[in-house]
């Protein structure tokens, strides 16, 4: 499978890492992407965030994306807009600089990796709006079974190499 380059994910160094050269820190992309769910719940795009702070939509992107530090009066009014406190951006972010010794830690970092997808966290925003059960069981199922698809497909494709 092939990423585009605008799907790629930024490098990520050790949690609270001093980014060397190009790669983001962990804390950077945890915070932009904490802002980017909180944005999505809210029902706002990245240009009327953009607006409000005065800058461009791809300055959003990037500090969404953890390719930008985002300052802290930049964190801050970010805040006042999407109302929350500025602690809500590195909320789950110590529990990530503690030793691994939480099971469920892999969980946590699969569920991170898919909300920072567009993909991902439209899925998961429309999935919760589905009202009646069986039909959530429904997707539930299709998205499964084509996942295994997937799955089946690459392992084929990994044969022929």
């Amino acid at each position: 499978m092939q990423v585009q380059a605008s799907e790629q994910e930024p490098e990520v160094e050790d949690v609270g890492g001093a980014t060397a050269g190009r790669g983001a820190s962990a804390v950077d992309v945890h915070v932009g992407l904490r802002i980017r769910i909180r944005r999505k719940a809210l029902g706002h795009s990245q240009q009327s965030l953009a607006d409000a702070l005065g800058l461009t939509f791809q300055q959003v992107q990037k500090y969404e994306r953890g390719v930008n530090r985002v300052s802290a009066s930049k964190l801050f009014d970010i805040a006042r807009f999407l109302g929350v406190p500025v602690g809500f951006f590195f909320e789950g972010l110590a529990r990530e600089a503690a030793p691994d010794v939480d099971p469920a830690r892999g969980v946590e970092e699969r569920m991170q990796a898919i909300l920072s997808t567009p993909q991902g966290l439209d899925l998961l925003l429309n999935f919760a709006r589905i009202p009646d059960p069986r039909l959530r069981a429904s997707v539930l199922d299709l998205v499964r079974s084509a996942a295994a698809a997937g799955a089946e497909g690459e392992a084929d494709n990994e044969g022929e190499r």
